[in-house]
């Protein structure tokens, strides 16, 4: 009898050993949220790339060598790419930028300040809109054209000379009379003031105020004038500046287009100088020259 139970204690023991323990449970799997293009947007808006060359007036290379087309703006025409790409090289050329993809495959580039450069380069004239119902920029080219700031218009786009068969062989006419009166020079209608505000080691601070002299009111103005000791433009309040060499165009913002016949405007500026630092000596406004003091 204790033989018997001693054997079937053996085999419950054995067959208790012999069992293979329970399996474990699968591990719970968290599921991956894939990127959406959003995302990848606000990361490249993030960062700052460099642009080490420009192309074109709508084309700039990077640092690590990547060429990005800007979007919205059209090819200039052929007597306008110059001066395209001199603004972009002036606007654009060993800068930081942010740029973010375009469905188109071209990308939206806004400068380290927060400007939109395709904004800027219609408001200035540089290039046109291309591909846009409304908005911003096709306001900004029509504004550009009532300037006359557009370089995709004239003299780019002059009419055609006059064919032949179409001139007249009207006599020309007989050389005037010498007279001893010496014709008087037509009034100007502007006159502008240059205050130097203060300078330091490599820059300075200065102000150009506009007075309207006529009797007329100017919508839309644009200030020219010229440095003659190298001095550049780095910072403006009041205008939008475009500059080339040593010759600065200082455009009306939205703000003060208009300035009424005894009226006024101020301009603000810093620049940086390094070779000298002297007053600009002429001043023109929408091309017409203007008296200074």
């Amino acid at each position: 009898m204790r033989a018997v139970s001693g054997l079937l204690a053996a085999v419950a023991l054995l067959a208790g050993c012999s069992a293979e323990p329970p399996a474990p449970p699968p591990p719970t799997r968290v599921p991956l949220k894939p990127p959406t293009l959003i995302n990848e947007q606000v990361r490249s808006e993030s960062v700052l790339h460099f642009v080490r060359d420009v192309v074109d007036g709508r084309t700039v290379e990077l640092a690590d060598g990547t060429r990005a087309r800007i979007a919205q703006l059209a090819a200039p025409p052929g007597c306008g790419e110059a001066g395209a790409l001199s603004f972009a090289r002036t606007t654009l050329l060993a800068s930081a930028v942010r740029i973010s993809p375009m469905l188109s495959g071209d990308v939206k580039l806004v400068l380290e300040d927060g400007t939109d450069y395709a904004l800027l380069a219609v408001r200035q004239g540089a290039l046109r809109a291309e591909g846009v119902d409304g908005g911003p920029l096709l306001t900004a080219e029509s504004e550009a054209a009532a300037a006359d700031r557009g370089l995709w218009g004239p003299p780019c786009e002059a009419p055609a000379v006059t064919s032949s068969s179409a001139v007249t062989t009207t006599p020309p006419p007989a050389p005037p009379r010498l007279t001893t009166t010496t014709p008087r020079p037509p009034a100007r209608t502007c006159a502008v003031s240059y205050r130097l505000a203060g300078q330091w080691p490599g820059g300075f601070q200065a102000y150009v105020t506009v007075r309207n002299t006529g009797t007329a009111p100017i919508d839309g103005w644009a200030v020219r004038w010229t440095f003659g000791s190298g001095q550049v433009v780095t910072e403006t309040w009041n205008a939008t500046p475009r500059q080339s060499r040593g010759t600065v165009d200082a455009v009306n913002v939205h703000y003060n287009n208009r300035i009424a016949p005894g009226g006024s405007v101020e301009i603000g500026f810093n620049g940086s100088a390094r070779s000298g630092n002297a007053a600009p000596e002429a001043f023109s406004l929408n091309n017409q020259p203007c008296s200074t003091g």
